[in-house]
C-alpha cells in the first residue's frame, strides 16, 4: 500500500536533519505521484463526484502536532549527534581562545580534549584483547583513548565525567530550548505577516455576509408590512359586516 501525501511530509518534517535531501525528493515524489493520479483519474478510473469542504478539516490539527514534533525532534537531532556544540564550548571554554578577544586557532586541541583515557588492563573478562599490540607498536599498548569526557583511570574517581562533560551537556540543553523559541517565534510571526485569508478577500466576504444580512432584514421588514396590512384590512371588513 502506498502511503500517503501526508506521511511522507510528516517523516521529511520530522528527520530533514538526519536527511537534508528529504525534501527534495519528496517534493519530485510528489509530482510524479500527482501526475499518474491525474492520468489514472482521467482515463482509467471513473470520475469521483467531488464535494465542498472548507478545509482539510482534521487533518490541519494532525500537520500542526506533527510540525511541533519536528521541531523538537531536529533541534534534539542537531544537538546530539553533531559537533557544533561541543566545538563552541570548547572554543569559549577550554580552548586557546578562552576568556579572550581572539578568534584564529581556538579550535587547537580540540580533539586531543574531546579524547578520554583508557587502560588497557581494566578490560574485564571476555573484553581482554587478544594480544597487547606489541607485533605492531614494537611494544605492549598500555593506553587507549576513546571519544568521551571521563577521568583518566589514575583520578581519584577513574572514568566519571569530567565537567566538560556536563557544561557540554547543559549547552546541548539550552540550544533545544533556544531552537524550539526561535523557531516558534519565526512561525509565529510569518503567520501574522501572511494570514489565511487575504485582506480584500476578507473584506468582500464581509460585504458579502452584510449584503445578505440587509437582504434578510428588508424581506422580513416587507413580511411583517404585509401582514400588518392584511390585518388592518381584515380589520376593516369585519367593522362594516356590524349593521
Amino acid at each position: 500500500r502506498r502511503p500517503l501525501p501526508s506521511q511522507g511530509s510528516a517523516f521529511t518534517t520530522i528527520f530533514v536533519a538526519a536527511f537534508p535531501l528529504a525534501p527534495l525528493l519528496a517534493l519530485i515524489n510528489n509530482i510524479i505521484e500527482i501526475r499518474l493520479d491525474a492520468y489514472k483519474f482521467v482515463t482509467q478510473w471513473r470520475r469521483p463526484l467531488p464535494s465542498q469542504a472548507k478545509d482539510i478539516g482534521i487533518w490541519y490539527g494532525i500537520l500542526e502536532g506533527i510540525g511541533i514534533l519536528s521541531v523538537i525532534t531536529n533541534a534534539f537531532v542537531i544537538a546530539v549527534t553533531s559537533d557544533f556544540i561541543p566545538r563552541l564550548v570548547y572554543a569559549y571554554k577550554y580552548g586557546p581562545c578562552a576568556g579572550q578577544s581572539q578568534s584564529e586557532g581556538c579550535m587547537m586541541g580540540y580533539v586531543n580534549a574531546s579524547l578520554s583515557i583508557f587502560r588497557v588492563s581494566d578490560f574485564e573478562g571476555r573484553s581482554q584483547p587478544r594480544t597487547n599490540g606489541s607485533e605492531m607498536f614494537e611494544e605492549a599498548v598500555r593506553f587507549c583513548r576513546y571519544r568521551d569526557y571521563r577521568e583518566p583511570p589514575d583520578s581519584a574517581e577513574p572514568y566519571s565525567y569530567t565537567l566538560q562533560f556536563w557544561h557540554v551537556l547543559a549547552a546541548r540543553l539550552a540550544f533545544i530550548i533556544v531552537f524550539e523559541h526561535m523557531v516558534f517565534a519565526i512561525k509565529t510571526l510569518i503567520a501574522y505577516l501572511i494570514p489565511d485569508l487575504p485582506k480584500d478577500l476578507r473584506d468582500r466576504m464581509r460585504r458579502e455576509k452584510y449584503l445578505i444580512q440587509e437582504m434578510m432584514y428588508e424581506a422580513e421588514l416587507e413580511r411583517l408590512q404585509k401582514e400588518k396590512r392584511e390585518k388592518k384590512k381584515k380589520d376593516r371588513v369585519h367593522h362594516k359586516e356590524w349593521p
